[in-house]
């Protein structure tokens, strides 16, 4: 991820109305740290965060070729999310940022451009430009309007890209919604954790994720990074979660690991070992990250 500015810092004068802040600024990760949860939301089609990441009153609009015309479409946030609520056969997309760049003036609003890239399945599909405004609701950044030009991608240019199948794989993770970890498998794959039974069929590889989805409601899986061998291709992964058992003591997880990897000539998982701590695990578990 990076982000660019059009000004330099030291030139802004004491009279401006707006500012570039400083990259390592708060403000500025906070309001990202806003994007990146949208962007995520929107991903894994849940309406309730995006919900709470907007305003009453936000807008969409967008902008896309047809036929050799730019066609526009606009619908308010609420629409948005009552589309998503009525979708019957969801799948999981991924958008992954190329850079942001940041406006803000007086701590209040907000207004960002970032470049993206949409993906499905490791599949890129389309590139973005949004255009955002970011406002500030009491002391917690939300969404008030964003508006985006689509560029599609021509058919010839849709090759498979691993780096994004695995990141839109560790992002369905924390969707809550365990059929979309499923889908990156083969109807007949397979999934082991540690040493216990495999899962086998996306009806069993369902189930597990739920399990963790269970225990971890506010679960994210980061995607750390990709190992190459000669066998397989290791994904490697690190898990941070608040354990919400009835039996449990409530505890926060943080913990990392890798699952290796069979790729099936469709480019979806054939067999899948993974594999972590177990022992610091059921230490965290039992008394926290940090004692």
């Amino acid at each position: 991820m990076s982000c660019q500015f059009n000004r330099d810092k030291t030139e802004i004068s004491e009279s401006a109305t707006s500012k570039t802040i400083h990259p390592e600024s708060t403000e500025e990760k906070e309001i990202i740290d806003v994007l990146e949860k949208i962007l995520i939301a929107v991903g894994n089609q849940n309406a309730i965060e995006l919900r709470e990441l907007t305003t009453e009153k936000g807008s969409i609009g967008w902008t896309y070729l047809q036929e050799g015309t730019w066609m526009n479409k606009e619908v308010t946030v609420e629409e948005y999310l009552q589309k998503i609520m009525e979708n019957k056969n969801p799948k999981p997309i991924a958008e992954t940022v190329e850079g942001y760049d940041i406006s803000i003036t007086e701590d209040r609003l907000a207004m960002v451009k970032a470049k993206t890239i949409i993906s499905q399945f490791g599949v890129p599909r389309s590139r973005e430009v949004n255009h955002i405004i970011m406002i500030k609701e009491k002391d917690d950044w939300k969404l008030l309007s964003i508006a985006w030009t689509v560029d599609r991608i021509p058919d010839e240019e849709r090759k498979f890209d691993l780096n994004l199948f695995a990141h839109n794989y560790a992002q369905v993770w924390g969707s809550n919604r365990p059929e979309f970890v499923a889908m990156f498998f083969t109807e007949d794959g397979s999934l082991q954790v540690n040493d216990g039974d495999p899962a086998v069929g996306r009806n069993a590889i369902s189930n597990i994720a739920q399990s963790f989805m269970t225990k971890f409601p506010d679960m994210i899986v980061r995607f750390d990074s990709l190992a190459h061998k000669t066998n397989g291709i290791e994904f490697h992964w690190t898990l941070s979660g608040t354990d919400a058992d009835p039996n449990g003591k409530g505890q926060k997880v943080k913990v990392s690991g890798f699952e290796f990897w069979t790729i099936s000539e469709k480019n979806l998982i054939k067999d899948s070992k993974g594999t972590f701590p177990s022992e610091e695990y059921n230490r965290q578990l039992e008394f926290g990250i940090d004692n």
